[in-house]
């Protein structure tokens, strides 16, 4: 027997041994090889390549990527691995891989991570966890299903101050917690565009069909790949999907806020195409169990991006920083905390001025590995070797991305003008009626490089279709002939 798997079933079964890791025997940074976790990569030009790099000291196996070009330096850091463009070939004739790193487009983070797991396979899957509500809550039963372990690419939740943010909330310092805010000025890239008319080859190193999976078919355009991909619906979650995992996650996590009960959107101008350019969503959660020095009533969640933040409170003191790149206040009934991504420089402010908490719950934090590389993705592979839960495994990253996702549905469905009620055990919005209409604007490229107001109104036309038909279509997707979970 291996000794990684006798090492998890160990941990599995409870039985209590004392085993020296190889790095105290041999010395640190030595790794035995029956000790290295074979890893495949699948979307590797990107994140993926930081991934890979930051599981230190392990077997990279075989690597895969739709477009060899993309893709090309990472080949050439791991010259011995098998390589491969379509994922399904990988995992069916590569029979060594113990994990997958998973680093593709949003649209196709369900349909691979889903046959991985199925063969058995340890999955690390970049965030956003899916493109839609029920493929995270579809992997989430598939990995309680197979018992395979899992973690979610948002590598701040391993860092300390995450655990420092939830315990000056959990200790009851802010008092209790009504409101939260949450901003980022994403996107960075290019939203709320036309879908492009002109014709383009497609590369030699690319295979367009294996990048489109399960989505519509579209002609190849370089707006949409390798990374304007994250502001097209079919493709990608916009802002919302691409910042919401890191930002959300320390209000989501502290406040326990499982799933809302109510959402609904504004922003800039909605086409069929392309997510907005900025955009504000709101969501209602309701009253938690309460925690023992720490109340948690109904609460409302506000989202803004593409620049635009919440209002300062008037009783902040002047150098109380709010950065406008990213960050997230929560306002209690004693203080207030402001904070960056995964808590970063936090800070907690009382009647005007700065203070230190004194915290009265104590959190276990994610260890750096002896080995060193990344803290989450090390974690990840401690766990896949010795047994142990990820700090993000798809139990609490599936949860969690649904309701990201879901604020997606708010922004496209805005144009009923209403409060969307969710009843999240069916992930059904519960308050469309069979026969409303929806309406949303078809873009086209301007017909003149200069833009009069009649060039600009004949590039927009209005669409109209069955709001709940496409509410459900978006909730759980229609995959392309060929591609199903």
């Amino acid at each position: 027997m291996k000794r990684r798997i006798f090492l998890k079933n160990v941990a599995v079964t409870g039985v209590s041994l004392t085993i020296l890791p190889s790095y105290a025997v041999s010395g640190l940074g030595h790794v035995a090889p029956s000790d290295k976790l074979n890893i495949a990569g699948i979307g590797i030009g990107g994140k993926g390549k930081v991934n890979l790099r930051n599981m230190v000291g392990q077997n990279i196996v075989s690597l895969c990527d739709c477009d060899y070009n993309y893709a090309r330096d990472v080949f050439k850091s791991y010259p011995k691995a098998s390589r491969y463009k379509d994922f399904r070939l990988m995992l069916e004739k590569q029979k060594d891989i113990d994990a997958v790193v998973i680093a593709t487009p949003d649209h196709t983070h369900a349909v691979t991570a889903a046959a991985a797991m199925e063969l058995g396979k340890h999955v690390y899957l970049q965030k956003p966890l899916t493109h839609s509500v029920w493929e995270s809550r579809y992997l989430s039963q598939l990995a309680k299903k197979t018992g395979v372990i899992t973690q979610m690419g948002n590598e701040g939740h391993s860092s300390d101050t995450v655990y420092e943010v939830t315990e000056v909330v959990q200790s009851g310092c802010l008092g209790t917690v009504r409101e939260v805010h949450v901003w980022t000025n994403r996107p960075i890239w290019r939203q709320g565009m036309p879908k492009p008319l002109i014709k383009v080859p497609v590369p030699d190193s690319l295979d367009w069909d294996l990048f489109i999976g399960p989505a519509p078919m579209r002609e190849y355009n370089p707006e949409y790949h390798p990374w304007i991909w994250r502001g097209w619906w079919d493709f990608g979650t916009g802002a919302l999907g691409d910042m919401g995992c890191h930002l959300l996650d320390v209000p989501y996590y502290a406040l326990k806020l499982g799933q809302p009960v109510a959402f609904q959107a504004a922003s800039s101008l909605v086409n069929t195409q392309s997510a907005p350019i900025s955009a504000k969503v709101s969501y209602k959660f309701p009253a938690r169990d309460n925690l023992p020095y720490c109340q948690l009533p109904e609460l409302e969640l506000t989202w803004y991006d593409g620049g635009l933040m919440p209002s300062r409170p008037y009783n902040l003191p002047e150098d109380a920083p709010m950065n406008p790149g990213g960050g997230f206040m929560l306002v209690g009934s004693e203080a207030i905390l402001i904070a960056e991504d995964y808590g970063k420089n936090w800070k907690t402010y009382r009647n005007g001025s700065c203070f230190i908490p004194e915290v009265k719950v104590d959190l276990k934090r994610i260890p750096d590995n002896p080995l060193g590389g990344g803290r989450h993705e090390m974690h990840f592979v401690d766990c896949c070797k010795n047994g142990g839960q990820p700090s993000s495994d798809f139990s609490y990253a599936g949860p969690f991305n649904e309701m990201v996702v879901m604020g997606n549905l708010g922004i496209r469905l805005q144009s009923l003008q209403k409060t969307l009620l969710w009843d999240s055990e069916k992930m059904q919005v519960t308050n469309i009626s069979p026969n409303e209409e929806l309406t949303t604007a078809e873009l086209t490229p301007f017909s003149s490089d200069i833009v009069t107001r009649s060039v600009e109104q004949k590039s927009q036309k209005w669409i109209k279709w069955n709001a709940l038909n496409m509410c459900e279509q978006w909730i759980k997707h229609n995959y392309r002939p060929g591609w199903n979970l």
